[in-house]
Protein backbone atom coordinates (compact mmCIF):
# COMPACT_ATOMS: atom_id res chain seq x y z
CA UNK A 1 0.00 0.00 0.00
CA UNK A 2 1.41 3.21 -1.03
CA UNK A 3 0.64 7.45 -0.28
CA UNK A 4 0.88 8.85 -3.59
CA UNK A 5 3.14 10.86 -2.43
CA UNK A 6 6.19 10.26 -4.59
CA UNK A 7 9.68 10.22 -2.84
CA UNK A 8 12.18 10.74 -5.47
CA UNK A 9 12.62 10.20 -9.19
CA UNK A 10 14.22 7.63 -10.46
CA UNK A 11 16.21 6.97 -13.44
CA UNK A 12 16.23 3.25 -15.64
CA UNK A 13 19.46 2.56 -15.93
CA UNK A 14 18.79 -0.99 -18.19
CA UNK A 15 15.55 -3.23 -19.04
CA UNK A 16 16.00 -6.48 -20.74
CA UNK A 17 14.19 -9.39 -21.40
CA UNK A 18 13.68 -12.09 -19.45
CA UNK A 19 11.20 -15.24 -19.94
CA UNK A 20 7.66 -13.61 -19.77
CA UNK A 21 8.71 -10.32 -19.00
CA UNK A 22 11.18 -7.32 -18.42
CA UNK A 23 14.12 -6.88 -15.57
CA UNK A 24 14.17 -3.35 -14.64
CA UNK A 25 17.56 -1.50 -13.27
CA UNK A 26 16.33 1.60 -11.69
CA UNK A 27 19.16 4.19 -10.37
CA UNK A 28 17.66 6.02 -6.90
CA UNK A 29 19.61 7.27 -3.65
CA UNK A 30 17.27 8.42 -1.18
CA UNK A 31 15.07 5.73 -0.98
CA UNK A 32 17.39 3.12 -0.68
CA UNK A 33 18.31 4.24 2.58
CA UNK A 34 16.26 0.92 4.36
CA UNK A 35 15.32 -1.02 0.96
CA UNK A 36 15.45 -4.64 1.15
CA UNK A 37 15.74 -7.45 -1.39
CA UNK A 38 11.53 -8.56 -1.26
CA UNK A 39 10.41 -4.86 -0.08
CA UNK A 40 7.57 -2.97 -2.53
CA UNK A 41 8.29 0.19 -4.60
CA UNK A 42 5.88 1.91 -6.68
CA UNK A 43 7.26 2.51 -9.81
CA UNK A 44 5.05 5.28 -12.00
CA UNK A 45 2.17 3.59 -9.88
CA UNK A 46 2.66 0.05 -10.30
CA UNK A 47 3.88 -2.13 -6.81
CA UNK A 48 7.06 -3.69 -8.07
CA UNK A 49 8.99 -6.05 -5.63
CA UNK A 50 12.84 -5.82 -5.68
CA UNK A 51 15.09 -8.33 -6.72
CA UNK A 52 18.51 -7.01 -6.41
CA UNK A 53 20.28 -3.97 -4.56
CA UNK A 54 23.35 -1.89 -4.79
CA UNK A 55 24.46 1.05 -3.71
CA UNK A 56 22.71 3.33 -6.00
CA UNK A 57 20.16 0.92 -7.50
CA UNK A 58 17.35 -1.66 -7.33
CA UNK A 59 15.77 -4.17 -9.69
CA UNK A 60 12.55 -5.33 -10.46
CA UNK A 61 10.88 -7.93 -12.45
CA UNK A 62 7.55 -6.78 -14.42
CA UNK A 63 5.41 -9.76 -15.69
CA UNK A 64 2.44 -10.71 -17.76
CA UNK A 65 -0.21 -7.79 -16.69
CA UNK A 66 1.79 -5.96 -15.04
CA UNK A 67 3.20 -5.27 -18.65
CA UNK A 68 0.10 -5.02 -20.33
CA UNK A 69 -1.98 -2.83 -18.37
CA UNK A 70 0.49 0.02 -17.86
CA UNK A 71 3.21 1.72 -19.41
CA UNK A 72 6.15 -0.07 -17.71
CA UNK A 73 6.72 -1.74 -21.29
CA UNK A 74 7.66 1.65 -22.89
CA UNK A 75 10.14 2.65 -20.73
CA UNK A 76 13.25 2.74 -22.18
CA UNK A 77 17.41 3.25 -20.65
CA UNK A 78 16.71 7.16 -19.49
CA UNK A 79 13.35 7.36 -18.39
CA UNK A 80 12.51 9.08 -15.52
CA UNK A 81 10.28 7.42 -13.26
CA UNK A 82 8.10 8.49 -9.92
CA UNK A 83 9.72 6.11 -6.58
CA UNK A 84 7.84 5.48 -3.31
CA UNK A 85 8.07 2.88 -0.59
CA UNK A 86 5.52 1.28 0.99
CA UNK A 87 3.65 2.73 3.41
CA UNK A 88 4.23 1.59 7.04
CA UNK A 89 1.62 1.71 9.45
CA UNK A 90 2.93 4.46 11.64
CA UNK A 91 2.90 7.04 8.58
CA UNK A 92 1.13 9.81 7.66
CA UNK A 93 -1.30 9.06 5.54
CA UNK A 94 -0.86 12.43 3.72
CA UNK A 95 -1.98 11.70 0.19
CA UNK A 96 -4.67 8.78 -0.36
CA UNK A 97 -4.87 4.76 -0.23
CA UNK A 98 -3.18 3.88 -3.05
CA UNK A 99 -2.61 0.30 -4.28
CA UNK A 100 0.09 -0.10 -7.01
CA UNK A 101 -2.28 -2.03 -9.13
CA UNK A 102 -2.87 0.18 -11.83
CA UNK A 103 -7.01 -0.43 -13.64
CA UNK A 104 -5.24 1.14 -17.29
CA UNK A 105 -3.68 3.46 -19.33
CA UNK A 106 -5.34 6.74 -19.85
CA UNK A 107 -3.74 9.82 -22.54
CA UNK A 108 -3.11 13.49 -21.69
CA UNK A 109 -4.77 16.14 -23.95
CA UNK A 110 -3.25 18.63 -23.06
CA UNK A 111 -1.15 20.85 -20.32
CA UNK A 112 -1.72 24.53 -19.39
CA UNK A 113 0.14 26.57 -17.43
CA UNK A 114 -1.75 28.83 -15.40
CA UNK A 115 0.11 31.13 -13.06
CA UNK A 116 2.65 29.11 -11.24
CA UNK A 117 -0.09 26.03 -11.57
CA UNK A 118 -0.21 23.53 -14.15
CA UNK A 119 -3.54 21.93 -15.54
CA UNK A 120 -3.40 18.63 -16.78
CA UNK A 121 -6.03 16.85 -19.26
CA UNK A 122 -6.36 13.27 -19.22
CA UNK A 123 -8.66 11.05 -21.26
CA UNK A 124 -9.70 8.21 -19.11
CA UNK A 125 -9.60 4.23 -20.71
CA UNK A 126 -13.87 3.66 -20.97
CA UNK A 127 -15.39 2.39 -18.34
CA UNK A 128 -12.92 3.77 -15.55
CA UNK A 129 -14.83 7.03 -15.21
CA UNK A 130 -17.69 5.49 -13.38
CA UNK A 131 -15.24 5.90 -10.16
CA UNK A 132 -14.22 9.12 -10.09
CA UNK A 133 -15.38 12.13 -8.79
CA UNK A 134 -15.01 15.92 -8.86
CA UNK A 135 -12.84 16.69 -5.91
CA UNK A 136 -12.16 12.74 -5.44
CA UNK A 137 -8.57 11.20 -5.40
CA UNK A 138 -7.20 9.53 -8.61
CA UNK A 139 -3.51 8.32 -8.73
CA UNK A 140 -1.59 9.24 -11.89
CA UNK A 141 1.73 7.69 -12.73
CA UNK A 142 1.70 7.17 -8.56
CA UNK A 143 1.19 10.20 -7.68
CA UNK A 144 -2.05 11.00 -5.49
CA UNK A 145 -3.57 13.94 -7.16
CA UNK A 146 -7.33 15.35 -6.65
CA UNK A 147 -10.24 16.00 -9.86
CA UNK A 148 -10.53 19.37 -10.42
CA UNK A 149 -13.08 18.37 -13.21
CA UNK A 150 -14.60 15.57 -15.31
CA UNK A 151 -16.70 15.69 -18.51
CA UNK A 152 -17.52 12.25 -19.43
CA UNK A 153 -14.20 9.83 -19.47
CA UNK A 154 -12.02 12.98 -19.65
CA UNK A 155 -10.92 14.90 -16.12
CA UNK A 156 -8.82 17.34 -15.51
CA UNK A 157 -6.06 17.90 -12.65
CA UNK A 158 -4.51 21.26 -11.22
CA UNK A 159 -1.13 20.50 -10.36
CA UNK A 160 1.20 22.54 -7.51
CA UNK A 161 4.51 23.50 -8.52
CA UNK A 162 6.02 21.56 -5.99
CA UNK A 163 4.54 18.40 -7.72
CA UNK A 164 4.83 19.60 -10.72
CA UNK A 165 9.15 19.71 -9.92
CA UNK A 166 9.54 16.82 -7.97
CA UNK A 167 7.77 14.11 -9.71
CA UNK A 168 8.36 13.07 -13.53
CA UNK A 169 5.06 15.36 -14.66
CA UNK A 170 7.38 17.69 -15.54
CA UNK A 171 8.62 15.71 -18.63
CA UNK A 172 5.11 14.87 -19.81
CA UNK A 173 3.74 16.07 -22.95
CA UNK A 174 0.44 16.06 -25.09
CA UNK A 175 -0.07 12.38 -26.21
CA UNK A 176 1.73 10.82 -23.58
CA UNK A 177 0.14 7.73 -21.38
CA UNK A 178 0.16 7.47 -18.10
CA UNK A 179 -0.71 5.09 -15.36
CA UNK A 180 -3.85 5.33 -14.13
CA UNK A 181 -5.34 3.71 -10.33
CA UNK A 182 -8.62 5.06 -9.62
CA UNK A 183 -9.82 5.24 -5.80
CA UNK A 184 -10.43 1.79 -4.16
CA UNK A 185 -13.07 3.26 -2.26
CA UNK A 186 -15.27 3.63 -5.46
CA UNK A 187 -14.66 -0.28 -6.05
CA UNK A 188 -16.07 -1.59 -2.95
CA UNK A 189 -18.85 0.99 -3.08
CA UNK A 190 -19.83 -0.44 -6.79
CA UNK A 191 -18.74 -4.32 -5.66
CA UNK A 192 -21.74 -3.79 -2.28
CA UNK A 193 -24.08 -2.06 -4.77
CA UNK A 194 -24.22 -4.64 -7.52
CA UNK A 195 -26.12 -6.61 -4.49
CA UNK A 196 -29.33 -4.84 -5.83
CA UNK A 197 -31.33 -5.74 -8.27
CA UNK A 198 -32.81 -3.81 -11.11
CA UNK A 199 -36.16 -2.95 -9.90
CA UNK A 200 -34.76 -2.40 -5.98
CA UNK A 201 -34.23 1.21 -4.77
CA UNK A 202 -31.64 2.29 -2.53
CA UNK A 203 -33.40 2.62 0.73
CA UNK A 204 -32.47 3.60 4.07
CA UNK A 205 -33.21 0.42 5.31
CA UNK A 206 -30.57 -1.54 2.16
CA UNK A 207 -27.91 1.29 3.97
CA UNK A 208 -28.38 0.46 7.47
CA UNK A 209 -27.92 -3.42 6.56
CA UNK A 210 -24.40 -3.13 4.31
CA UNK A 211 -23.06 -1.01 7.52
CA UNK A 212 -24.14 2.76 7.07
Amino acid sequence: MFTGLIEEIGNIALVENIPGGKRIKIYASKILDDVKIDDSISVNGVCLTVTGLGKDHFFADAVGATLTKTTLNRLNKGSEVNLERALRLSDRLGGHLVQGHVNGTGKITGITKQGDNYFVDIELPAGLERYVISEGSIAVDGISLTVAGINGNKISLSIIPHTWKNTNLKTKQSGYEVNIEVDLIAKYVEKLAGGIKPENKITENWLKDIGY
